[in-house]
C-alpha cells in the first residue's frame, strides 16, 4: 500500500481487507548523556512512525550497538530499560533483537504496527484549503548539538555546559513525548495526511508532503513553535551537522521572505529527534482539533501554515 515512492514514514503492507500491517526501523547515536533517557528517546522517536502513518504499535525489536569494553554493563542495562518502558506505555511488546559491538553507541527499534486498510494515513493526502499543525516545538536539534558539544562520549566536560538546565529538562521532555495522543485525537476529528517532524527538519518533511500531494506549503514563521532557548543556542553557533545539509537542500524548493533572519532558517531547518507530527486538517475542522489537543495535554500544537495551489515548493511567510 505504502512503499518508496513518496519518502512516507513506513511501509504499509495490505494483509486483507480488515488489516494492513505498519513497518518501520530507526536508531542513532546518543544524543543525550544519561543511558536510560536515550534509550527512552530513540523508543519514542522509532514508534512515531507508526503513529504518522495512523496506526497502533504491536511489537518491535531492539536494535543495538554498544562498545561493551568501553563502557560497563549497567551503562547497557539503562539504555534497554528505557526502550522498554516506553514501548510498555504504548501498548507494545518487545520481542528480542539484534546487538553488535562496536565502537560508538548506537540503539534504536525495528516497530510493526497495525490498522485498518481504510484508515492509515499517509503524507500525500493534502488538500488544497488544508490548515497544517504541528504538534511539538522545534530546536531539538540545536539543543542536542550543544549538548553534545560541550561534552566527548564518555559524558566528560570538554568546555563549560553552555545549555540551561530548563531548556536541557524542555528538550528531553518533548523527546520524551508519545505522538500516541495526538494521533489519537486527529483519528477522531478526521484529517487528510500526516507525517511526523525528525531529521530533514520542518521545511524537509513539510516539502515531502507537499511533493507527495501536488501541492504548496505555506509556513508561517511567527506561528512556528520553537523550545525556549533554542534560538539563542542557535545564534551562538550551535547548529547541527545535518542542518546544513538541510538548509542547502531545502533552499532551492524553498521561497524564504526577504529580511528572514539565517537563524530562523536554520530553526526551520533543524534536524528533529523524536518531533511532533505535522497534521494537515480541512480549515473547518482545524480550530476543532487544535482545541482538543491543548485541552488534552498536547499545549504546544499550533496551527502553522496552510496547503494551496501551485507547483510542490515551501513558502515560508513572517
Amino acid at each position: 500500500m505504502v512503499g518508496l515512492e513518496t519518502a512516507d514514514d513506513a511501509g504499509v503492507y495490505l494483509l486483507n481487507e480488515n488489516i494492513a500491517l505498519i513497518q518501520s526501523v530507526d536508531f542513532f547515536t546518543p544524543i543525550v548523556d544519561d543511558p536510560y533517557t536515550f534509550g527512552a528517546i530513540a523508543a519514542v522517536n522509532a514508534l512515531s512512525d507508526i503513529y504518522a502513518m495512523g496506526g497502533k504499535p504491536y511489537t518491535a525489536m531492539n536494535i543495538l550497538a554498544f562498545p561493551i569494553d568501553i563502557f560497563p554493563a549497567w551503562v547497557l542495562a539503562e539504555v534497554l530499560r528505557g526502550g522498554a518502558e516506553k514501548l510498555s506505555e504504548a501498548g507494545a511488546v518487545l520481542l528480542g533483537g539484534h546487538s553488535v559491538k562496536d565502537d560508538e553507541p548506537k540503539y534504536g527499534l525495528a516497530v510493526t504496527g497495525v490498522a485498518h486498510p481504510s484508515e492509515i494515513w499517509t503524507n500525500a493526502g493534502a488538500k488544497v484549503g488544508d490548515e497544517l499543525i504541528l504538534t511539538k516545538p522545534l530546536g531539538i536539534g540545536i539543543i542536542t548539538s550543544a549538548l553534545r558539544k560541550s561534552k566527548d562520549m564518555k559524558g566528560n566536560v570538554i568546555v563549560s555546559d553552555v545549555v540551561p538546565d530548563a531548556v536541557k529538562k524542555r528538550a528531553i521532555e518533548v523527546m520524551m513525548i508519545l505522538n500516541e495522543k495526538a494521533a489519537l485525537i486527529a483519528r477522531e476529528v478526521g484529517i487528510n495526511a500526516c507525517t511526523d517532524v525528525t531529521g530533514f527538519g520542518l521545511l524537509g518533511h513539510s516539502w515531502e508532503m507537499g511533493k507527495a500531494s501536488n501541492v504548496q506549503i505555506e509556513i508561517s514563521l511567527k506561528k512556528v513553535p520553537v523550545i525556549e532557548g533554542a534560538r539563542e543556542l542557535g545564534e551562538e553557533g550551535f547548529i547541527a551537522g545535518g542542518n546544513w545539509a538541510n538548509l542547502e537542500y531545502m533552499s532551492a524548493n524553498t521561497d524564504f521572505f526577504p529580511e528572514m533572519e539565517m537563524i530562523d532558517k536554520n530553526i526551520l531547518a533543524d534536524p528533529i529527534t523524536s518531533g511532533g507530527l505535522l497534521i494537515a486538517v480541512p480549515k473547518e475542522k482545524a480550530k476543532v482539533l487544535l482545541n482538543r489537543l491543548q485541552e488534552r495535554g498536547v499545549q504546544e500544537a499550533r496551527i502553522i501554515g496552510r496547503v494551496v495551489e501551485g507547483e510542490s515548493r515551501i513558502a515560508v511567510k513572517p
